[in-house]
């Protein structure tokens, strides 16, 4: 597992296309993995700061208690282009919750509004893997980066 800083040294081009993909919208989309074992999939706000990759859970949200429990997570960009021109991007990871007063302060002032973290879960997230998949006329494009690995590519026709 790796902080979004490692990711980002180690394939800066990858990680500039997937963070554009999560910062030209404020909502996506978080699976987890429910008590039962099924999957459960949740809108969240997701945000990159100092190095590493954040999310937020309403106090009592089911999602939280989830990562609480399995921390395992997919992370996946709001598709705004129909044609995928941008990219669609997912990550793969598992979160950490964050309980240091200190480290909760200096996240939230980071917000419009600090406030929004009073009483809310914060995670932070260790990357397993990172894809974006592109479309470039009929060809579908997939870059995919794990830790310590050379990126890869594929694409299918």
């Amino acid at each position: 597992m790796s902080s979004w800083k490692t990711f980002a040294a180690e394939a800066p081009e990858l990680a500039g296309s997937v963070h554009a993909r999560f910062a030209a919208h404020l909502h996506h989309v978080l699976a987890t993995i429910r008590r039962d074992g099924a999957p459960r999939v949740s809108g969240t706000e997701v945000k990159v700061h100092d190095g590493d990759i954040w999310l937020g859970s309403m106090s009592g949200a089911t999602k939280g208690a989830d990562l609480r429990r399995d921390p395992r997570l997919a992370l996946h960009s709001s598709p705004s282009d129909t044609d995928l021109d941008a990219g669609d991007a997912r990550l793969d990871g598992r979160a950490t919750l964050v309980e240091d007063p200190d480290t909760r302060a200096r996240f939230a002032a980071t917000l419009e509004d600090p406030g929004v973290m009073d009483g809310a879960d914060l995670f932070l997230v260790d990357l397993d893997r990172a894809t974006l998949v592109r479309v470039r006329g009929d060809v579908l494009h997939v870059d995919t980066w794990q830790p310590g690995r050379p990126v890869t590519h594929v694409e299918r026709v």
